[in-house]
C-alpha cells in the first residue's frame, strides 16, 4: 500500500490501476511488477511486463526499514540484476552513443559521489583505519543470500562464506576484511548459511563500518553481485566479480563469469552515464515531478545532514515485524 503513491509519481501516470489477479489486466496494458516477481498465470499475450526496482542511489537509510526512496528504475525488458536475459540498462550500455555532455556530467557526478562518500543507503557508521604495516587490503562484501540478485546473477559461488573462502585461498597474504550486508546487521534479513563462521576466514569483521569511508582504504574488492563493486569502481579500486552484476563484462572489472551479450568496452564515465544518469528515475523529497541525478544527490546530501545518525526508537522497535528471510 505504501508504494502506491510512489508508483504514480515515478511512472508519471495518472491512469495507474492496482489489481490482484491477471483477469483484471486489460489487453495491451503494461503490467508493473516489483523486482523479479513472476507474472501471474493467464495474462494476455498483448500485456507488456514492466519491472520496478530501487535505483543505485536510493536513500538515507535502508529500504527494508521502509525509508522512502529517491530513485527507482523502470525496466521494460527485464531487470538489471537478472543476467539471464537482456534488460534496459544492459541495452543502453551496449548501444548508446554517449555524448560529450553525458561524459562531462558523469565525470562531475562521479567526483561528487566520491568526495561526499555517497553510497546506496548512506548509513552512518564507524570509521575504519587501515592497520599499520599491512600489505594489500582486500574487502569482501556480504549480501543477503536470499535476494534475487544472487539467484539470477551469481554462478558457482552463491554464499558469503564460499566467497570468503575462495578469496582467502586466492589471497593468502592479504589483510582480508569482511563487511556483512547492512540489512543482515540490522536484523532485517537472515544471515547467510554458516555466515557466523566468517571470522575464521578473514582478518577483520566490519559490520558497522561506513562504506563511503572504508572503500578508499582498500586495494581490491571481491563481490558476487553486490553494488559495492560499482561503488568501488567509482573510486578507482580494482574489483573482482564472482557473479554477473550489471557493471561486469564491460572491461572495467575482473570477471570470473562473463556475459556473452556484453561485447562493448566502456570507459568508467560511460558506465556512470548509463547507470546513474539515464537508467533510473529520480524524485526529490516532496517533489511531484522527476528530477536529474544531480538534483537528487543534492537533496540526498541535505537529507544526510538533517537526518539523525540512527532511526528513532519506535522505528527500530518495528524491525522484528519488518524482518523477512
Amino acid at each position: 500500500m505504501r508504494k502506491r503513491p510512489l508508483v504514480r509519481q515515478f511512472c508519471q501516470r495518472e491512469d495507474v490501476r492496482f489489481v490482484s489477479q491477471a483477469a483484471q489486466v486489460p489487453d495491451d496494458a503494461d503490467l508493473l511488477l516489483w523486482g523479479a516477481a513472476e507474472p501471474p498465470a493467464g495474462l494476455s499475450e498483448s500485456v507488456r511486463v514492466v519491472r520496478l526496482e530501487d535505483g543505485f542511489i536510493r536513500s538515507v537509510g535502508l529500504g527494508a526499514d521502509l525509508v522512502t526512496p529517491l530513485s527507482w528504475v523502470v525496466d521494460t525488458q527485464g531487470i538489471y540484476f537478472d543476467s539471464r536475459t537482456p534488460n534496459d540498462l544492459e541495452t543502453l550500455l551496449q548501444t548508446r552513443a554517449f555524448t560529450a555532455s553525458d561524459l562531462e556530467r558523469a565525470g562531475l557526478l562521479r567526483q561528487q559521489l566520491v568526495a561526499q562518500g555517497v553510497s546506496k543507503y548512506n548509513l552512518m557508521g564507524h570509521a575504519w583505519h587501515r592497520p599499520p604495516g599491512v600489505g594489500r587490503v582486500v574487502l569482501v562484501a556480504g549480501q543477503v543470500e536470499t535476494d534475487a540478485s544472487i539467484r539470477w546473477g551469481a554462478q558457482d559461488i552463491r554464499t558469503n562464506l564460499a566467497l570468503l573462502q575462495f578469496v582467502r585461498q586466492a589471497e593468502p597474504d592479504a589483510w582480508l576484511v569482511y563487511k556483512p550486508h547492512p540489512d543482515v546487521v540490522a536484523g532485517l534479513r537472515r544471515a547467510g548459511a554458516h555466515e557466523d563462521e566468517a571470522a575464521r576466514w578473514c582478518n577483520e569483521l566490519l559490520p558497522q563500518a561506513n562504506m563511503g569511508q572504508l572503500l578508499p582504504l582498500v586495494d581490491e574488492v571481491h563481490v558476487m553481485t553486490s553494488l559495492t563493486g560499482f561503488e568501488a569502481l567509482l573510486r578507482g579500486i580494482r574489483v573482482c566479480c564472482h557473479g554477473q552484476p550489471f557493471y561486469a563484462g564491460w572491461g572495467l572489472t575482473t570477471d570470473r563469469q562473463g556475459v556473452s551479450r556484453r561485447t562493448r568496452k566502456l570507459t568508467l564515465d560511460e558506465l556512470v552515464a548509463g547507470a546513474l544518469l539515464h537508467y533510473p528515475v529520480y524524485l526529490a523529497p516532496g517533489a511531484s515531478q522527476p528530477c536529474s541525478a544531480e538534483d537528487a544527490v543534492a537533496a540526498l546530501l541535505l537529507l544526510r545532514q538533517s537526518s539523525p545518525s540512527q532511526l528513532p526508537l519506535w522505528r527500530r522497535a518495528l524491525r522484528p515485524l519488518l524482518a523477512r528471510p
